[in-house]
This record gives C-alpha cells, sequence and structure tokens, in this order.
C-alpha cells in the first residue's frame, strides 16, 4: 500500500487525519456488523460458520425480513459472469448462495427457478447470481469447482440443471469425479480435459472460496439462502414467495428511477 525538507501544504491536506482515519474505519466496521446481524436474523442460525450447516427449512413470507440497503452493495452485476443469468442491468438481483448436494436446493432448482427464468429473467427484470456455498462435505466443495469450470466454457448452467436433474445420494460418490465429468458431458462441456484442469485449479479453490466467504460474512451458514435487492430469503420457498418479493423489488426500483428523473 502504498529527505529532511518539509511536506507541501498540498501533499498535507491530501493525506487523511489519523482521527478521521479512525472514525471511518470504526463506521465500516459497525456497517459491516449490522449487515451480518441482519441476515443472522434472518437465516436464525449461529454466524459462526464453523460446523457442518443443515439445510434450510422452508420459513413463512411472514418471517422474511425487509430489504436492507448494505446487502445490494453484494450484487456484482458482471457482464462476463458466466454464473449469472440475465442482463447486467435488470432491476432486480437475486444472490442464491447454494451447494450442489443440497436437497431443497435441488428443489428450488427445479420447481422455482424455470419460472423465474421465464416470467422475468428473460424479460430483463431479473439478474440471477450462483454463489458456490458448499457446506456438505467433500463432494460439495469437488462439485463447485466443478461449475466453476464448467462456467469456464460457458456452460455452467447447463451443468448446475445437471446436477440438479435428480435428488442425489450426499458424499456417497454421486459427485466424484466420474461423474461429474459425466454431468460436464451431458451438459455440453466441449473440452473435457480443459474442464478436468479448471476444475483441479487454483483459481477454482479462490473462487469458490470466495463466494463463500462472501456468504459467510453476512451470516449465511445454511443453504440455499438468498437475496433478492437485499432482502432475505430462506429456504425452498413456494414459487409465489420470490414472485411476490421480485413483483415488489421492481416496483421500488421502478419508483426509484422516475423519482431520479
Amino acid at each position: 500500500m502504498p529527505g529532511p525538507s518539509a511536506p507541501s501544504a498540498s501533499s498535507r491536506a491530501g493525506r487523511p487525519r489519523p482521527g478521521r482515519t479512525r472514525r471511518v474505519l470504526a463506521v465500516i466496521v459497525l456497517a459491516a456488523a449490522v449487515v451480518t446481524a441482519v441476515l443472522a436474523l434472518a437465516l436464525g442460525r449461529d454466524t459462526a460458520g464453523g460446523g457442518t450447516a443443515a439445510p434450510a427449512t422452508v420459513s413463512t413470507p411472514e418471517e422474511q425480513q425487509p430489504a436492507n440497503p448494505h446487502l445490494l452493495a453484494l450484487a456484482r452485476r458482471d457482464a462476463g459472469d458466466p454464473l449469472a443469468l440475465g442482463s447486467p442491468d435488470a432491476p432486480v438481483v437475486l444472490i442464491e448462495y447454494s451447494d450442489f448436494q443440497c436437497p431443497f436446493c435441488g428443489r428450488f432448482a427445479r420447481e422455482t427457478k424455470p419460472d423465474l427464468v421465464r416470467d422475468y429473467v428473460d424479460k430483463g427484470i431479473l439478474r440471477i447470481e450462483w454463489r458456490n456455498f458448499p457446506v456438505f462435505g467433500a463432494e460439495s466443495g469437488q462439485a463447485a469447482r466443478a461449475g466453476w469450470a464448467a462456467g469456464r466454457q460457458n456452460r455452467f448452467w447447463q451443468f448446475h440443471d445437471e446436477a440438479y436433474a435428480e435428488p442425489r445420494r450426499r458424499d456417497a460418490g454421486d459427485f466424484g469425479e466420474d461423474n461429474l465429468v459425466a454431468m460436464a458431458r451431458k451438459a455440453g462441456v466441449e473440452d473435457l480435459a480443459r474442464f478436468e484442469k479448471d476444475m483441479a485449479s487454483e483459481a477454482s479453490r479462490q473462487a469458490v472460496t470466495r463466494d463463500s466467504e462472501e456468504g459467510y460474512g453476512i451470516g449465511v451458514t445454511s443453504t440455499p439462502a438468498f437475496l433478492i435487492n437485499g432482502r432475505p430469503v430462506l429456504g425452498a420457498q413456494p414459487t409465489d414467495v420470490f414472485t411476490d418479493i421480485i413483483d415488489e423489488a421492481a416496483e421500488e426500483a421502478r419508483q426509484q428511477e422516475d423519482g431520479d428523473e
């Protein structure tokens, strides 16, 4: 991070004063603590992030928390992100923290995601950003790295759908290396040798770690967990719960845009 003559007045003015720096850091730390506490309350979990997380249970709409402005900044809106669906400029962003071995994540993938893609993503209203959050053992981490590797060839979502096509056994070999390669083949990954190399790479581990640390940093310890424009949603909720929140978030975004004009 970034001689006896005295520094110029302009250089002194450009340097933050120690007292001000400490106050700025205090504000940052406090904001981070607020974000973690809010999401932890929404999830109803311990935020220590040490042990193996249990699958998320389905909560009722009344338990959902309001939008948190601090969580809005987690939307990456990277146009080149192969682990995202929809326009980077969509008014609503749904961030999903998931594990390929999580049965509730599979339920969301099979029962709810297709409706959201058809009714919102394809219409430019919603963007879905995937975050790898492997919590169920060694095969979860391996599957996460495989998904990232498939994304390197722009086949992440095809791999995602194949991995979640049916309920699978946990840490029983269903997500072993050979089966992951077979899933990649079915998903249309063309260069399987590259896929295996990418899956085993340090870059894949760093990408998965980045997602996991982001989740743990805001209090996620179970899957699936979602943020919809900063509003935490826990578990494989009925599709109507997601559509109601997306509709509300889209309307709020529209009103804000109208107010800015």
